[in-house]
């Protein structure tokens, strides 16, 4: 498979399958490289990651639909950004990068816990993560770069509750899980303010 270096412009190359992604244990340890391409064949090879929850002044929770060329669950909905640290790079500085490149968008971001999973996309790979989650609130303006996202909105918690229980299969995985952990324990219905706010 060819590989892609990033481009600049309106159209920014952010992902490309040889860039080196970061193996760990299940305990998060660094243990290795490979490349993202290797990292999501067949089953899957554990690697870090991130997702990230930014929430605009009103409280709405930001939800992206990922582009139609992407390898594993194209045009499904998902949360903010999700990616992966690069070699040498960390979550935190990873999770800033990612959201600009993707989003143009700037975020207080507050690491909220990790978690590791597993999911299996028809025939052509898979995601095996250790995955740090991360909530924010900006008051930016989404500029979404098309190479990553397909279509974007903000949606009240209440209202994307509805929506996966209603249609949970237009979602990934990975944020169906993590939006069930956040409602229980981080933004609980009622609370004045999200468990993150005074971090």
């Amino acid at each position: 498979m060819a590989d892609e270096r990033p481009s600049q412009g309106a159209h920014e190359v952010v992902s490309f399958e040889g860039e080196e992604l970061i193996l760990v244990d299940p305990q998060d340890h660094e243990i290795g490289y490979r490349s993202k391409a290797q990292c999501h064949d067949g089953d899957g090879v554990l690697h870090r990651a991130f997702s990230l929850f930014v929430f605009d002044l009103r409280g709405r929770v930001l939800l992206q639909q990922r582009s139609a060329q992407k390898r594993l669950w194209p045009l499904y909905w998902s949360n903010s950004c999700c990616s992966h640290p690069r070699r040498g790079e960390s979550a935190d500085d990873a999770a800033h990068r990612r959201l600009y490149q993707e989003l143009r968008l700037r975020a207080d971001l507050k690491f909220l816990y990790k978690f590791t999973y597993q999911a299996v996309y028809e025939n052509l790979g898979a995601e095996h993560e250790l995955c740090w989650v991360y909530a924010g609130t900006t008051g930016d303006e989404v500029r979404a770069n098309e190479n990553e996202v397909a279509d974007w909105r903000f949606v009240t918690p209440s209202a994307l509750d509805a929506e996966l229980r209603a249609t949970p299969e237009r979602f990934t995985p990975w944020f169906k899980l993590e939006w069930n952990r956040i409602r229980k324990d981080f933004l609980k219905e009622g609370s004045k303010e999200p468990a993150w706010a005074s971090r």
